[in-house]
């Protein structure tokens, strides 16, 4: 096989039959990312969670935020169950108020769940991007369902960003760049 036809069969540009030969597969480059999208799950893109537990003074969390360099910061039990989450804007809030940032722990001002957006790890890229634009969020808490004691919980097992939606559509974009 030519190296220069088998990049393009590899791409899936061309597609390649015996006794036929090389022909146009007539998928575009731009298609060829959509459907990767698609195929993509979360799972395979998540990045490390951010997690604090609920008696976590606001003033830890701030500078946790600032030294993992994140928006959002998911609040979880002693079992790693998620409780909560709370962001740059939540803890803004508070530290112009007059309280007392060492005191007041982030569970009183933490979005609580069932309020809170998530995705399981198994759901596609896409809808955990759709869900980032739907509900006017910067992250989301990647979850896996477990049931103890007849209750359902929510495990933290990642994070899905805004950046995760744009180094995904980077290194696509890198990758369909003709040659």
């Amino acid at each position: 096989m030519r190296p220069d036809l088998a990049v393009l069969t590899m791409a899936g540009l061309l597609d390649a039959r015996p006794r036929v030969g090389y022909f146009c597969s007539g998928r575009k480059p731009g298609l060829m990312a959509v459907e990767e999208v698609h195929r993509l799950t979360v799972d395979t893109v998540k990045a490390v969670p951010v997690v604090v537990k609920g008696d976590t003074s606001i003033y830890d969390c701030i500078v946790a935020m600032f030294t993992e360099d994140t928006g959002t910061l998911f609040i979880v039990s002693e079992t790693g169950h998620l409780e909560g989450v709370v962001s740059r804007k939540d803890l803004l809030k508070v530290a112009m108020g007059k309280g007392d940032l060492y005191k007041i722990p982030v569970r009183v001002v933490m979005t609580r769940v069932p309020n809170v957006v998530t995705i399981r790890g198994d759901e596609y890229v896409y809808e955990a991007a759709h869900r980032l634009m739907e509900h006017e969020i910067d992250s989301l808490p990647v979850v896996e369902p477990e049931t103890e004691n007849g209750k359902e919980l929510l495990k933290v097992s990642g994070r899905f960003t805004k950046t995760t939606v744009t180094r995904i559509f980077v290194e696509l974009g890198e990758s369909s760049k003709p040659l």
